[in-house]
């Protein structure tokens, strides 16, 4: 069976955190502690979402992929955090760990690009971890190419590099 797509509704919230937590353990164990990936747990990621989507619904969009009626994945994304209004953010997809490989991320981000495209803008950005270099190479094949811009953002105590990716819409 192949994944359906939806947006996500309040029902799914909590559900998506516990994906989240799920996720980042398993994308991102490579390269930080389990101390700092334990946090937080998979209920406070829902609470996350729940009240993140309270602030930021009215612009943004979640959309849940489903494998024979279960959750494998989610996208979520909005206008550019830089404030570029040409700009569209791809601010996540993360997937079941189970998922990675079965086209489900490929799926979401086809969605997301063209959910952009029908909000009006002309390019797409994300920031991605430096040293998750699944993600990178996904998003390289998908025709994302790194800017050059880098931050710094903390997961749980560990402050950790992100770089900037963009492509045209």
């Amino acid at each position: 069976m192949t994944i359906s797509l939806r947006s996500a509704t309040e029902a799914d919230l909590m559900a998506v955190g516990a994906l989240h937590q799920r996720s980042r353990v398993a994308a991102y164990s490579s390269f930080l502690p389990a101390e700092v990936l334990a946090d937080p747990t998979p209920e406070a990621m829902g609470r996350y979402w729940v009240e993140r989507l309270t602030w930021e619904g009215a612009d943004h969009r979640m959309t849940v992929a489903e494998r024979h009626g279960r959750l494998a994945g989610f996208s979520y994304l909005g206008p550019d955090d830089e404030g570029d209004p040409a700009t569209g953010l791809l601010n996540a997809i993360h997937l079941e760990p189970s998922e990675r490989g079965r086209g489900t991320g490929r799926a979401l981000m086809v969605d997301a690009l063209d959910a952009m495209r029908a909000q009006g803008w002309t390019r797409a950005a994300l920031w991605v971890l430096r040293d998750n270099t699944h993600a990178r190479g996904f998003y390289e094949r998908g025709g994302w190419a790194a800017t050059g811009e880098q931050r710094d953002e903390h997961i749980g105590q560990a402050l950790v590099p992100q770089l900037r990716y963009a492509r045209r819409l």
